[in-house]
Formats: C-alpha cells, sequence, structure tokens
C-alpha cells in the first residue's frame, strides 16, 4: 500500500450537516496546479451567456454543449435535424482545432436531442466524425430534453484529453 502524506482543510460549512473538505496530497518531487484556461474560436458561435465555448483544465478540454447555431449569424441553421448536426460537429472541430486536437482525442460526449425519433439522423452524422473505420469512438450519453436554446433541435458537448508524452 502506498502512503502519501496529506492535509485535509475545512473549507466551508454547507448545510447542518455537510461540510466542505479539500484533501490535498503531496508526493516528493512532484507538484502540479490544475488550472482553467479558456479556450474559443470565431469558427464557433461565440456564448451566449455567462460561460467559456471550452476551458482547458489540466490534460483535458472540456467544451460547453455547441448547437446548430451559425458562428456568423448566431442563428439556428435550417434543414432540420441533420442539417443542425452537421453544424454542431462543425463548431465542435472548430474548438478542438483551436485546442490542437481532433475528434480522435474525444473520450466522452453528451447529445442532447429534442425528439429521440430524431436519434437515427443525428447518429449518422456523429458517427462520420467521432467513429470512423477503425476508431474507437468516445463514450456517449444520449438524452431527449424538452427544450433546446434558441430551439435547436440537437445539442453536443464533449470532454477531450491532450496526448501526454
Amino acid at each position: 500500500m502506498l502512503s502519501l502524506p496529506f492535509q485535509l482543510r475545512w473549507n466551508d460549512h454547507v448545510t447542518a450537516s455537510s461540510y466542505i473538505f479539500s484533501v490535498y496530497v503531496y508526493r516528493a518531487g512532484y507538484h502540479r496546479c490544475m488550472t482553467k484556461t479558456a479556450i474559443s474560436s470565431t469558427d464557433a458561435p461565440a456564448a451566449i451567456g455567462p460561460y467559456s465555448q471550452a476551458i482547458r483544465s489540466g490534460d483535458f478540454l472540456f467544451a460547453s454543449g455547441q448547437v446548430g447555431f451559425d458562428p456568423v449569424t448566431g442563428l439556428v441553421v435550417e434543414g432540420g435535424t441533420p442539417a443542425q448536426t452537421e453544424r454542431v460537429l462543425a463548431n465542435i472541430e472548430a474548438l478542438l482545432t483551436a485546442a490542437g486536437l481532433g475528434f480522435a482525442d474525444v473520450v466522452k460526449t453528451t447529445v442532447f436531442l429534442k425528439n429521440m425519433e430524431d436519434f437515427a439522423i443525428m447518429n449518422a452524422a456523429y458517427a462520420k466524425r467521432f467513429a470512423p473505420e477503425g476508431a474507437t469512438p468516445p463514450a456517449r450519453s444520449t438524452i431527449e430534453v424538452a427544450r433546446l436554446p434558441k430551439d435547436a433541435l440537437v445539442e453536443i458537448e464533449i470532454v477531450a484529453r491532450f496526448p501526454t508524452n
């Protein structure tokens, strides 16, 4: 069993019966600070609220959910689920490219669909980018939702991992 020195700090009182604690683990000669850095691209729609297009933290990229907004007009593209899914994937590609990554670096996705009957349509476009022949597709959850921003039909968020040496 590996024994590492640690420090436990009390941070805040949350409720009458719960607290937040931080555990700091130390290893000789090793220190890594988790920072967060905003990643953005003009080839993806600007955020429409108080959030970043994507954040790098350590070896991971967390991209906010992308919907089928045209990055120039900010409007949902016409053409229904097929066109919106293609636009979503183009927006994701722009963020991945800005971070120096590609679809092969994505480890997890979450797909939000307005109508689960559009699953096959979305899945066909999704597979072309995330699961070309021979590739290992990322883990995925797909959820039907009541409504998406600006009445979009599909939204996809991703988590990607930067290659380590």
